[in-house]
């Protein structure tokens, strides 16, 4: 399947998708706190998405080949569930640890981006999990440009991640978007210098690393969504949306209170 390279009308939508997608995490990062349920937050993020931004929730009733469809607006992982967690009854507690990703569409177009986010004061494991999981997102992105190569980024990810002991989910990758939720080319969190596909300066994908403070084995839950850590270690992701460019990249998924990059 040809890779899509993105003209400058698509761009200017895409950094209108993934500002929107972005300042939905803005709204709800106040409003994670101990005994608040992954359903009331699927409901604010959902009601500010149509009410507020006039985008779709592109997860709500999104089915691919051999799924069910999803039934809510975003995705809430807690604890050792990896990605793609259902929305419902589960209450936070302190010490929790969340990731929310949200996907919306605006004139077509799909802006993509997750964050992790603690419920009051995370464990020592927790918080190191997560800040490897953020460094290791940025390693990644930090390889694309133009002439670069999708092994680039893997390594980039893997090298980190495993350097401080932890794991790489391995069945779930990055991927283009753009009109399509989810495009090619597949972007893995782990390989080699000089591997795969060639990045050429109008490619969008995104770049969404799922690291395990165990083992990266995964099992998918009897709902067919949600996927956890077979061990039940924690696990957490972070995830943007990429532009790239002739001279570098431009991440597409950025408002008021996205998290700055750092560096060890």
């Amino acid at each position: 399947m040809p890779i899509t390279i993105n003209n400058q009308e698509d761009i200017k939508k895409m950094r209108i998708a993934g500002k929107l997608a972005s300042e939905v995490l803005d709204f709800i990062t106040p409003l994670i706190k101990p005994n608040i349920t992954t359903e009331k937050i699927d409901s604010l993020c959902h009601d500010f998405m149509t009410n507020e931004q006039g985008t779709v929730p592109a997860p709500l009733n999104y089915a691919p080949p051999g799924h069910t469809p999803f039934p809510k607006s975003i995705c809430t992982s807690v604890n050792n569930q990896i990605c793609h967690g259902i929305p419902g009854e589960k209450i936070l507690k302190k010490g929790d640890v969340v990731n929310i990703d949200i996907t919306v569409i605006k004139d077509g177009y799909h802006g993509d981006t997750s964050r992790m986010f603690f419920v009051g004061e995370p464990s020592i494991q927790a918080k190191r999990l997560c800040e490897v999981t953020y460094q290791s997102m940025w390693l990644g992105i930090r390889e694309v440009k133009a002439g670069a190569y999708l092994g680039d980024i893997g390594h980039a990810i893997q090298s980190y991640a495993e350097s401080k002991s932890y794991s790489v989910v391995r069945e779930f990758c990055g991927h283009g978007i753009g009109k399509v939720f989810h495009d090619e080319p597949q972007v893995l969190h782990y390989g080699t210098p000089g591997d795969g596909l060639k990045l050429e300066a109008g490619m969008i994908f995104t770049i969404e690393p799922m690291i395990n403070a165990g083992k990266k084995d995964i099992k998918v839950l009897p709902d067919n969504w949600t996927v956890v850590t077979k061990d039940r270690s924690l696990s957490a992701q972070w995830e943007h949306t990429i532009l790239v460019t002739d001279k570098g990249y431009e991440v597409l998924t950025v408002s008021k209170d996205t998290p700055t990059p750092f560096l060890d």
